[in-house]
């Protein structure tokens, strides 16, 4: 079919008026000719069969009276620009989750492709230029990843064996889904806990099996989930209960003055040139790490626990290379 795009377009502004719509408006807004509007008005009427009528002296309008009101163009029909943002979207997709899904992903790329080349002039996007550089990321069982999908979705309680690194030991745990979340390049499951009572963070990659219970899982309202699992730093998260004052150098404060730690960050450039942070958090692990690898272009200032815990790991690392 030619002129796709046009024809598309010509129906969005059908469906969209409640007035007629002129001939040579119509040839304006679709930057084409007289002739070709007349294919396309004869295309959608005569194919295609929309209530699509012309009042002489006024426009091209939809009949709202008439019974195949409101009409749709038949299946999925997108503008060339839609199909290559959609390429270009499952091409990323297929990056952030590597291997899942890898041959409907293969499919839907292949036929989305042969649509773009029926589009003269549109070329398929090189998806070769769209890059994603992964670090420390960690392998994940695909079929685990799609039963914790489906149990969230389904809103139906898991049972879970779980492998906790702090302690090297494995549980069972029967939990309720409410989020999964990808953090850095890895992915976590938000829960409610039923053996601890209380909500819980649960990376992917120690899942070592999960079980649809069938029974009905216990959702927490938004709120809740917000307060817990979004109001600290970090991903395992909590109620804060300390404030980070993090004093970074000119040089840093350059970089980090543009970036977003946590939603509830505080921040000013200081007097003497440097940038402050201030982050509410809870469990220190992470950020301490995130901290250190700044070196000494970064101050704690408070807590105090933290910067003691900073000048202790400063202490091990200048032991290793005396």
């Amino acid at each position: 079919m030619q002129h796709l795009d046009k024809l598309i377009k010509l129906h969005n502004l059908l469906k969209n008026r409640r007035t007629p719509i002129s001939g040579p408006e119509i040839e304006r807004l679709l930057a084409c000719s007289k002739a070709t509007r007349q294919r396309l008005v004869n295309e959608l009427r005569y194919r295609l069969n929309a209530p699509l009528f012309c009042e002489p002296g006024v426009g091209y309008y939809y009949d709202r009276d008439d019974p195949r009101h409101p009409f749709e163009l038949p299946g999925i029909w997108l503008s060339a620009e839609e199909l290559q943002a959609l390429v270009a979207c499952q091409h990323l997709l297929g990056n952030l989750a590597p291997g899942l899904l890898r041959n409907e992903i293969g499919q839907l790329r292949s036929h989305l492709e042969k649509l773009l080349d029926r589009s003269p002039g549109i070329k398929t996007p090189q998806l070769g230029r769209i890059k994603i550089l992964s670090q420390a990321y960690r392998s994940r069982n695909d079929d685990l990843f799609l039963t914790l999908v489906q149990a969230l979705f389904a809103q139906q309680r898991l049972l879970i064996h779980y492998h906790a690194r702090s302690d090297n030991q494995t549980s069972e745990r029967p939990v309720s889904p409410q989020n999964l979340i990808l953090y850095k390049d890895n992915w976590y499951l938000d829960a409610f806990c039923h053996h601890r009572e209380e909500p819980r963070t649960f990376a992917l990659d120690r899942i070592r099996s999960a079980t649809a219970s069938g029974e009905p899982a216990h959702l927490l309202d938004p709120a809740t989930l917000q307060q817990h699992f979004g109001s600290s730093y970090g991903i395992f998260a909590g109620t804060p209960e300390h404030t980070a004052v993090l004093n970074f150098s000119a040089k840093a404060g350059r970089w980090v003055s543009d970036e977003t730690w946590h939603s509830q960050q505080q921040c000013e450039w200081l007097t003497d040139g440097r940038y402050q942070l201030r982050i509410p958090f809870n469990r220190h692990e992470e950020l301490l790490m995130d901290v250190l690898k700044y070196g000494a272009e970064v101050e704690v200032v408070a807590p105090e626990f933290l910067r003691e815990l900073v000048r202790q790991e400063a202490e091990k690392l200048l032991a290793v290379y005396r």
